[in-house]
C-alpha cells in the first residue's frame, strides 16, 4: 500500500511539469502550441498560422481594448513592435480572446482607426485559442520558436510601471532565440486583468 502510493505520489510530480506550466494552467515551457486558423483581424482580413511561416520567433502578445493593464501596455507593445520591425525573422501578433461587447471585433476595429497597431490585431471569437494556450490575462505574451515551442511566457516585464521597469522578458527571449539559446528566464507570472471566457455549465 505505501508502495503504491509513494509511486503516485512520484508519478504525479514526475509528470505535472509536463501537463501545465508554473503559473500557466494549460501549456508549458517547451510545449509546442496550438495554431490558429481563420481569425479574422481588424484589417478586415482573415488571419492563420501559415503567415508566420519562415520566422523564427513568434511573439504573441493577448491583449484587450479594456483591461486597464492592458491599456497601459499598448506604448510599451507598439514599442515592442517597432524594436524587431526590422529583424525579417521575427513577428508579433496581438489577440483579443475576451468575451465582451467592448472588445467585439466591431469595437477592435474602432480602437485601431484612432490607434493602429502595426501588427496583426486578431479576434479570438470562439475563445478556442486563449484556452488552448492557456491564457488568462491581459496582456500575456508568448515567444514560440521556429518549431512553434513555447520558450518564454507569462509577463512583458518587471514592472507595470514604464518608469520602473527595468527587464523586459519578451525582448530577451527573442533575443536568446534568435542566438540559438535558451532564455534565463522562461516564465513568469502574468499580470493583468482575467481575460472574460464564457462559463460552461457543470454536468
Amino acid at each position: 500500500m505505501k508502495s503504491s502510493l509513494a509511486l503516485a505520489i512520484l508519478l504525479t510530480v514526475t509528470l505535472t511539469p509536463l501537463l501545465a506550466g508554473k503559473y500557466n494552467p494549460t501549456v508549458s515551457v517547451g510545449e509546442i502550441v496550438a495554431p490558429w486558423n481563420d481569425l479574422p483581424g481588424v484589417d478586415g482580413k482573415s488571419h492563420s498560422w501559415d503567415e508566420l511561416k519562415g520566422k523564427k520567433v513568434v511573439i504573441v502578445a493577448f491583449t484587450c481594448n479594456t483591461c486597464p493593464y492592458a491599456v497601459d501596455y499598448e506604448t510599451r507593445l507598439r514599442q515592442l513592435a517597432t524594436k524587431w520591425a526590422e529583424e525579417d525573422r521575427v513577428a508579433l501578433v496581438a489577440v483579443n480572446s475576451n468575451l465582451i461587447d467592448e472588445d467585439s471585433l466591431e469595437a477592435m476595429q474602432e480602437k485601431a482607426k484612432a490607434a493602429p497597431f502595426d501588427f496583426p490585431y486578431l479576434k479570438d471569437e470562439k475563445q478556442e485559442l486563449g484556452k488552448a494556450w492557456g491564457a488568462t490575462r491581459t496582456p500575456e505574451f508568448f515567444v514560440l520558436d521556429q518549431e512553434r515551442k513555447v520558450v518564454y511566457m507569462g509577463a512583458l516585464d518587471d514592472d507595470t510601471n514604464a518608469e520602473k521597469a527595468t527587464r523586459n522578458y519578451v525582448d530577451a527571449a527573442v533575443e536568446a532565440v534568435l542566438a540559438d539559446k535558451k532564455p534565463e528566464i522562461q516564465e513568469t507570472v502574468p499580470i493583468g486583468c482575467n481575460i472574460r471566457y464564457k462559463r460552461s455549465r457543470r454536468r
